[in-house]
């Protein structure tokens, strides 16, 4: 795949509502990056966004944005189900592509993106945040050592006690309608677990699925008429993958608990658990729990050994991979296996029983909404 000559690399803005704003703020630490246009359906967000980031170039129409010259990849900050059309058009017009998670609306749609940039030659990259933690940097370099012995079983968790998108106070109803974001707590907070512990599996190939979504907790029933809130509060699932591994996911927007502990992994020689941070081994009869100094890690890792150029966050790995400075992560394999065991937990709370990865991806169907 080529990557871009130009330094700074010039980046395209499509979307630019809240979470663009994230972005752009990343994109100002990078000097090797430079924001030169910036389209969305909003003229206004659009011209903010242009005049935040200094980009010469606002426009509504996103197709605008593509024809011009000077833009060597583009940003996709939109809703879940116009992922797949802004970005298979961007890949076809050339630009090499950095995406919002998750991936798709779809299992079938982030495979079309998948299989576009491979057909084109250019670089798609997905916002998987949590690859970059130096909590992942310090299980992966304890896996790969290998201390954790033969790694057989995971734990993928996440919770909020009552943080649902808009009927609990903050966001858009767009982030609970399927019509626009094809599902709830699994594709905005799952993605970042299952996705995290895939990488550490060295992302296995998914057999088969089971799993459960509901939508149990009442809400503002104003709230609740107005954002036509049809997705799921929280997700559970079992996921069998080749090699005898196994995870468990627990994903929840909303759920009747004070905590559920952090993702894990576990070994024959040892376990770690990533949020808080603790590493546990049996030594004869004493069984063992560490903690580390993840900053100093991260110091020296960058300081001493000079080798994490480019993961200090998902948009420098990103720049640095354009600039053919670093191989890019294998950000969008990860995230069309994360797309699929999701889908397939959807799918089996459908059907009321597992399912398989094939059966899944002959069951996807296209959610993109036409641009």
């Amino acid at each position: 795949m080529t990557t871009v000559r130009n330094n700074p690399v010039r980046i395209g803005m499509i979307g630019c509502g809240q979470i663009a704003q994230s972005h752009l703020r990343e994109y100002s630490k990078i000097p090797e990056a430079k924001i030169v246009a910036c389209a969305d359906i909003d003229e206004g967000a659009a011209r903010r966004a242009a005049e935040l980031s200094g980009a010469e170039f606002a426009t509504t129409d996103f197709r605008a944005l593509l024809a011009r010259d000077d833009v060597d990849a583009v940003d996709v900050c939109l809703h879940n189900n116009f992922h797949m059309p802004a970005t298979v058009t961007a890949l076809e017009a050339g630009k090499h592509v950095y995406c919002e998670k998750p991936m798709a609306g779809s299992l079938a749609d982030a495979q079309n993106m998948l299989d576009t940039s491979k057909r084109t030659g250019k670089l798609l990259h997905i916002q998987l945040a949590q690859l970059y933690s130096n909590a992942t940097r310090a299980a992966k370099t304890l896996i790969d050592a290998g201390e954790l012995g033969e790694v057989y079983h995971a734990r993928s968790n996440g919770f909020r006690r009552r943080g649902r998108p808009y009927v609990d106070g903050y966001g858009t109803p767009t982030f609970v309608q399927k019509r626009n974001s094809a599902g709830g707590a699994l594709y905005d907070m799952g993605v970042y677990h299952i996705s995290q512990i895939l990488f550490l599996l060295g992302n296995p190939k998914v057999e088969r699925v089971s799993g459960k979504t509901y939508q149990k907790i009442d809400m503002d029933a104003a709230r609740r008429e107005k954002s036509g809130y049809d997705v799921e509060e929280l997700g559970v699932g079992f996921v069998r993958f080749s090699g005898d591994l196994t995870m468990d996911l627990f994903e929840s927007w909303a759920a009747n608990l004070d905590s559920v502990e952090g993702s894990c992994v576990l070994g024959s020689k040892a376990g770690v658990r990533l949020d808080p941070f603790g590493f546990f081994q049996n030594l004869g009869d004493l069984e063992l729990k560490s903690t580390a100094d993840l900053g100093s890690a991260k110091f020296r890792w960058d300081n001493v050994h000079g080798d994490t150029a480019g993961l200090g966050s998902s948009q420098e790995h990103w720049i640095a991979a354009l600039l053919g400075r670093t191989a890019l992560l294998p950000t969008a394999e990860i995230a069309l296996n994360t797309m699929l065991v999701s889908e397939a937990v959807y799918l089996s709370s459908k059907l009321g029983r597992e399912v398989t990865a094939d059966e899944t991806a002959r069951a996807s169907a296209s959610t993109a909404v036409g641009m």
